[in-house]
């Protein structure tokens, strides 16, 4: 070829405007043809959903209130949609673990994370840099159960209430531990030792069980807990609750004092909620939210939450997505304030 026909199909296939109208037509019809593809697939999903069985992705140990929560829905799920809710436990600290695999995992509803409020709101205060957005890698679905935690402490404590504690604390700084599990309890505890002005250690667990068996034996000497876990140690008197994180007293714990009446304003509400994968069809969101919220008003269900130590909630996909926009801005707000530094 000479070089004229070089030059003509220079000027053809690299510069000619014709190529440019080609090459831009078959990119854009390439990319409209994926969003094609992949809003049929969508709606053909959404349309049979659910229809296969349902993974529900719990980011702590079994035998948690998370893992009793999970298991409660899933098993209610299972009676009325005829499929498996297969429970999947991947326990680590703060829960990161199971929150990054439930925003990487495909958006089609068959898989759904229990999110603990502290995974959704707390960890973007706590850790510097986390494997997931909370906004932006999930869809909410519903809050479940919410209730103040307890603060508790091993027996062989010499303290009878929080008052005795605090003044053991100041006389003994630095020498008492707590157990932390998660950013819950962490944050309870870090507030509890701002307003109370005394030094604490604070010793991280993978879970519930092995906190309670280290400030059961002695390891550690103070405890913020779900009430589901410490309510069967509370009564058996292996361990003493000196402290309620509500602002007022539970119903379930009359005797037991809000922190806030010893330090006013003093309060950490724990909360457990559904979200499934960003970019969910917004059906499968709504099926799974009226499903759920459906069992949650059951009445033998709020009275399993109750016995508990919970109350059932059930809110709109709106109202949770509110709820957590609204505790990132306080808890991020509230790290500053005790100086704690994010890890």
């Amino acid at each position: 070829m000479g070089a004229s026909g070089i030059d003509f199909l220079i000027d053809y296939f690299w510069f000619g405007e014709d190529f440019v109208k080609r090459v831009t037509r078959f990119f854009l019809m390439s990319v409209l043809s994926c969003v094609a593809s992949y809003c049929a697939a969508a709606v053909g999903t959404a349309v049979n959903y659910p229809s296969k069985p349902i993974r529900f992705i719990v980011p702590f140990p079994p035998g948690g209130p998370s893992d009793a929560i999970a298991r409660l829905l899933g098993q209610k799920m299972n009676e009325t949609l005829g499929l498996p809710v297969v429970v999947d436990n991947r326990p680590s600290g703060a829960g990161i673990v199971g929150f990054d695999l439930a925003a990487r995992a495909r958006p089609d509803g068959y898989t759904v994370l229990l999110a603990s409020g502290a995974g959704l709101s707390m960890n973007p205060a706590v850790y510097r840099k986390l494997p997931y957005d909370t906004v932006r890698d999930f869809e909410p679905i519903t809050q479940v159960a919410a209730t103040p935690t307890l603060v508790v402490i091993n027996p062989s404590v010499p303290a009878k209430s929080l008052q005795e504690f605090v003044a053991l604390a100041k006389a003994k700084p630095g020498q008492l531990n707590y157990a932390t599990t998660g950013t819950d309890n962490l944050l309870a505890a870090e507030m509890l030792r701002h307003v109370a002005g005394i030094k604490m250690e604070g010793i991280n667990y993978e879970g519930s069980g092995d906190a309670l068996n280290a400030i059961l034996g002695g390891e550690v000497q103070l405890f913020v807990i779900n009430p589901l876990v410490g309510l069967p140690y509370i009564k058996s008197g292996k361990l003493r609750a000196i402290g309620m994180t509500g602002l007022k007293r539970n119903p379930a714990f009359p005797d037991v004092p809000a922190v806030a009446e010893t330090y006013p304003g003093y309060e950490q509400i724990g909360w457990h909620s559904v979200v499934v994968p960003a970019m969910t069809p917004k059906t499968i969101v709504t099926k799974l939210n009226t499903e759920l919220v459906r069992i949650i008003k059951q009445p033998d269900v709020q009275e399993r939450f109750r016995s508990y130590g919970l109350d059932a909630t059930g809110t709109s996909p709106e109202e949770l997505a509110d709820l957590i926009k609204k505790e990132i801005v306080i808890y991020k707000n509230l790290v500053k304030q005790i100086g704690y530094q994010p890890q």
